[in-house]
This record gives C-alpha cells, sequence and structure tokens, in this order.
C-alpha cells in the first residue's frame, strides 16, 4: 500500500485529490495539509511514503516545504500545481522533488503518477519535459562537468544518460540488456556518487551535460 499525504490549500481541490487517490486500491491517503508548514510536520508525524506537494501554499510555500521534507529524507515528493512557469519547474526539481505534474493531468495519470514516484522513478509531466529540454538548448552557458563525473563506472554513465531520456528501470534494463534490479542499484550508486536527491535530478545533470 502506497501511503500518501495530499498538501493543497484548496479544501475543494483537495478533497478532489484525496477522493481520486483513494479510489486506487493500492493507495491510502494517510493526511491532508491545508498549507506548507503542516505539511512538513504531518510528513514527520505520519511517515508517509510519497507527499503529493502544491507549489503555491500559505505559511510555506511548496518548494520550500519539499526541500525540508526530502532534505529530512521523509518522502517523496510529487509537486502538482495549475502553473507550468520554469521557476516553479527549477525550484521543484532543485529541491529535490521526485516528480512534477500540472493539475489538469486526469484522475488515471494522476494516480499512475503517484505509482510511479513510489516505485523510485522520476515522473516529469511531458509538456514541461518538452520545456526543460529547450531551456537546456538555449541555455547560455553549459554546466562545469562535476569531479564526481569521473568517479561514475561506464555502466554508471550508460544508465545516467539513459535517465537523461527519460527511460524508466524496465526501459532502461531493456536498452542495457540488465536485469531491472541491476539498473535500480546503479541509480542508487551514481545519485550517491554525484550528491544528488533523485533521479529526476540526475536526468536534468544528464540533459545539462548531454552526457
Amino acid at each position: 500500500m502506497i501511503r500518501v499525504l495530499v498538501a493543497e490549500d484548496q479544501a475543494a481541490v483537495r478533497s478532489g485529490l484525496v477522493l481520486i487517490l483513494n479510489s486506487a486500491p493500492d493507495i491510502e491517503v494517510v493526511g491532508e495539509a491545508r498549507d506548507g508548514e503542516q505539511a512538513v510536520a504531518l510528513a514527520r508525524e505520519l511517515s508517509p511514503d510519497l507527499v503529493l506537494m502544491d507549489v503555491q501554499m500559505p505559511r510555506l510555500d511548496g518548494v520550500s516545504a519539499t526541500r525540508a521534507v526530502v532534505g529530512e529524507g521523509l518522502a517523496d515528493v510529487l509537486v502538482l500545481t495549475t502553473f507550468d512557469l520554469d521557476t516553479y519547474v527549477f525550484g521543484a526539481l532543485r529541491a529535490g522533488a521526485s516528480g512534477f505534474l500540472l493539475k489538469n493531468t486526469d484522475a488515471r495519470d494522476l494516480i499512475e503518477g503517484v505509482r510511479t514516484v513510489a516505485r523510485g522513478e522520476g515522473l516529469i509531466a511531458p509538456a514541461v519535459t518538452r520545456r526543460l529540454i529547450a531551456e537546456f538548448a538555449s541555455g547560455p552557458q553549459p554546466r562545469a562537468v562535476p569531479e564526481e563525473l569521473e568517479t561514475l563506472t561506464r555502466r554508471e554513465r550508460e544508465v545516467l544518460s539513459c535517465l537523461g531520456e527519460g527511460l524508466s528501470n524496465a526501459e532502461i534494463a531493456v536498452r542495457l540488456d540488465m536485469a531491472e534490479a541491476t539498473v535500480k542499484t546503479h541509480v542508487s550508486r551514481l545519485l550517491g556518487k554525484l550528491s544528488l536527491r533523485s533521479r529526476v535530478q540526475a536526468a536534468v545533470l544528464a540533459q545539462e551535460l548531454g552526457v
């Protein structure tokens, strides 16, 4: 069972999200937060597997709340918002969010998004992915290659490249002809070596560096 904390300041929207998630047989909403501060407090209290986090909330915004939740290792965070502005996307990803979906996502995709992030796989809405790639392509200066990249094995670099393409663990396993469990191990190791909080951050780094 995937235990989810829903953080959304609009009561009607929050109720709708809870209704949708509780309709899935493998998802249980264990708590509801109306602002960022409450989201962090409940994450500490309830230890959910995942926090569905709105970006614009009172007292503490979703990006700051995400940074606190991920920084303390309380849960994975799937950011949900009506906005697709780059500032929110990059802010959420830098804060360590494992996924980013727009609120116009339909119920089925929302449920699948929660399942995807709960499996440890990153998720960014397709429309947002296109904007991210466009941003990398038009950036004035490429990011400096971190020294830690040299510590990656050949396989880990191959996995990082696949992450940059947005491939799932299953797809990477097929591409590189290895077991899915082995892919998960490589992902975990490369995240540790590169001091990254999520595979989505690894995908962003891969895109920035052209790995």
